[in-house]
This record gives structure tokens, sequence and C-alpha cells, in this order.
């Protein structure tokens, strides 16, 4: 498949090809799924922590004796029962992550790129370079591209006037072609590859 090569006006410069096989069946929705939900989870913490009886600072002593006094049975200061007390059952630290193979996620990434390739939600530019670090530039590149909405702009390597010029735009994010993984590539509205950072994805995928 290929695509139209733009520069940073949006003008084109022919077209290039995408360098990987695409998935026409219904084949890797399942990773696309797996893939996902490990992600998800992976972003939780898990460090809720709760103390139990065992746990909480106090006694052991007897609040009051067993009989006598016209007031229920204690036998602690720490029981559950009681304001300050240890919590039944409750969250302990613990590791949310899934496992998912090397090759799922290949697949599944394979899977979402093709989803939007064939919607055409990808754009490729030859570069994207900017001349300084200022937001106003990087603003008018994107407009140029008719770039809206959330976008996850793709890169071969650190650019430090890049990154400075789009770390202040909502709904953007930069990445690079080592790092793109199935959930950035779904989330976002649209695609935008630089020429190497295409090549670098289509080599990580070209053999999966």
């Amino acid at each position: 498949m290929k695509l139209p090569l733009l520069d940073n006006k949006g003008v084109s410069r022919g077209e290039i090809e995408i360098g990987f096989e695409l998935i026409e069946n219904g084949r890797g929705t399942q990773a696309v799924h797996d893939t996902v939900v490990a992600y998800n989870a992976a972003q939780r913490s898990g460090t809720a922590c709760t103390k139990t009886v065992g746990e909480v600072a106090g006694t052991n002593k007897k609040p009051w004796r067993q009989k006598g006094t016209g007031r229920a049975r204690a036998g602690s200061f720490r029981s559950p029962l009681w304001p300050g007390g240890g919590v039944v059952f409750g969250p302990k630290p613990r590791d949310f992550s899934k496992k998912v193979n090397k090759k799922v996620r290949a697949l599944a990434l394979r899977k979402a790129l093709s989803e939007r390739l064939k919607a055409g939600d990808v754009v490729v530019v030859d570069d994207f370079k900017l001349a300084t670090h200022k937001t106003k530039e990087f603003l008018g590149t994107l407009g140029s591209l008719k770039l809206a909405g959330r976008t996850v702009l793709l890169v071969a390597g650190d650019d430090k006037n890049l990154t400075l010029g789009s770390r202040n735009v909502p709904n953007v994010t930069l990445t690079s072609g080592d790092s793109l993984n199935t959930y950035q590539a779904l989330l976002c509205d649209k695609l935008v590859f630089t020429k190497a950072a295409l090549e670098k994805v289509a080599l990580r995928l070209a053999s999966k």
C-alpha cells in the first residue's frame, strides 16, 4: 500500500510504500483486545493499602471486663467494629500487570495500523523539522497539514525544537517509531509519521 508523502506545508512530494503487509481479515482482533487491556492494567499503580487488626497500632488489653458493665463484650481496641480499628479484607498493594507475548503485541499493532490506514487516518510527512522551539510555529505546521483533534506525531529520534514546541499543545502526543504502541494507534484521530519513523515501524512489523 502506498501513501502520499507530504512536506511541512502539506504539499505532495510523491508517494511512499508503507513497508509492511496489511491485515485484511478478522485476524488480530483478539490480540488488539488483549494488548489494550494489558496496557490499561499496567497504568494502575496498585498501591492502595489498609491495615489489618494485626497491623493497627494499639494494645492487646481488653477494654473492659467481660461481665457486669452492661456494655457489649469487647476484646480489643483494634477491632474492625471500632473507629480506628483494622479493616477486614481491605486492599493490599498488588501488581495489575498482564503478560502479553511479543508476537501478540506486534500482531496487535499491525492490526491497529492496518485499520487506521484503511480508514485514511495516517499522514506521512517527509520531515517535521522546526526552525525554532516556538509553539506558534508548531501550530502553524499542524494547520498546514490540516490536523485537528487527537494527534500522535511519530518521529525517528529526539528533536529538541519539536519537543519544546509541542509539549504545551493539548491532544498532541509526540513519540518515536520505536515506542508506538497499539493503545496510542487506536486512541488518536490522526497518526502523523515522518518518513524515517514509518521506516522504523515497518522494520518492527515486516517480519511479524
